[in-house]
């Protein structure tokens, strides 16, 4: 299990990024990128070297995070993938590039594509001192468009790059990036309602296509939640000083919300359920939310099972259940 903090590698390269950059004007740029993000518009509005390291800064931590949760639990129901080559598709500053590196230590080859020069730029300057991703290779173009050029890779990620898509690019995207996939690919989103609406219509095309789900569902059936629920996972980290400032924010924690589906050629050795929330711990038991082969389930661990409440007591959000019983 690879931890949600950034490598020290990365945080170094950041640290030295940040000498002489002043914190206010990061933090303004900060904002400005996350407005636009939030009515819809894409990364294209990250124009400078100022802009780049600006959203590195605000969102590499809580993307890091995201897909490190994501690969967990991949690793944990593959734990025989071992994958050579990867390809990042919709790379930015390389987050997802970091975060397989930490949790494959059998990747050789790194693969980053992004249409946007100036994020790729900081990428390249990123990876230049890093023992694993100082060879990576960075291909300018459209996520969509460029795959056709790209060979095929072990294990494909898109991070955080569906959204940025109509409807129909989202769907050829899916199905190229499923063609590129020689053994997974890893899909991430935000946690939000329109997030988990992403994520499911992309599970549902591929496991139409032969796709397999390794996490976070047991089953390759038809999602079981019923809105205005919705899938989703937590991922807390910690804030550096230098995060803080350039998201105005106090508190030295932050919670990033997201949402995944980890897709597999061959079928998962072993299914798990999945807590889908977190659980109450009531005084007589504890009550988990599983997302189970035949369904949800709300599961009830009495305390007089000793065995059994230790156990679930050590259970977590978005943790996988080896024994559903």
């Amino acid at each position: 299990m690879i931890s949600p903090t950034l490598p020290a590698e990365l945080k170094a390269a950041l640290d030295g990024k940040l000498q002489g950059f002043s914190r206010s004007d990061a933090a303004q740029r900060s904002q400005k990128i996350s407005t636009t993000y939030r009515a819809g518009g894409t990364s294209s509005t990250i124009k400078s070297a100022a802009d780049a390291l600006a959203y590195a800064l605000a969102r590499m931590p809580a993307t890091y995070a995201a897909v490190a949760g994501s690969l967990n639990a991949l690793t944990e129901i593959a734990p025989d993938l071992a994958p050579e080559t990867l390809l990042d598709v919709g790379a930015g500053p390389g987050t997802a590039s970091w975060a397989a590196a930490e949790a494959f230590p059998s990747l050789q080859d790194f693969t980053l594509l992004d249409a946007n020069a100036t994020l790729s730029r900081l990428a390249l300057e990123l990876a230049r001192d890093s023992t694993r991703l100082a060879d990576c290779r960075y291909l300018p173009g459209d996520a969509g468009g460029n795959l056709a050029e790209v060979s095929q890779a072990d294990l494909v990620i898109a991070s955080y790059i569906i959204g940025e898509l109509g409807e129909a690019d989202q769907r050829k995207l899916a199905e190229a990036m499923w063609a590129k996939a020689r053994h997974a690919l890893v899909v991430i989103e935000p946690g939000t309602p329109a997030g988990y609406a992403r994520i499911l219509a992309l599970r549902q095309q591929l496991i139409a296509a032969g796709a397999y789900v390794a996490a976070p569902c047991p089953h390759e059936r038809p999602c079981p939640l019923i809105a205005p629920d919705w899938c989703h996972f937590s991922q807390r980290l910690p804030r550096s000083q230098a995060h803080r400032q350039i998201k105005g924010a106090e508190v030295p924690f932050e919670d990033e919300r997201f949402i995944y589906v980890a897709l597999t050629r061959t079928p998962p050795a072993s299914r798990a359920a999945r807590v889908l929330a977190p659980p109450e711990v009531g005084k007589a038991e504890i009550t988990v939310k599983l997302c189970t082969g035949n369904g949800v389930a709300l599961t009830k661990v009495p305390r007089r099972d000793k065995a059994a409440y230790a156990s679930a007591r050590r259970w977590r959000w978005g943790d996988a259940v080896v024994a559903e019983s």
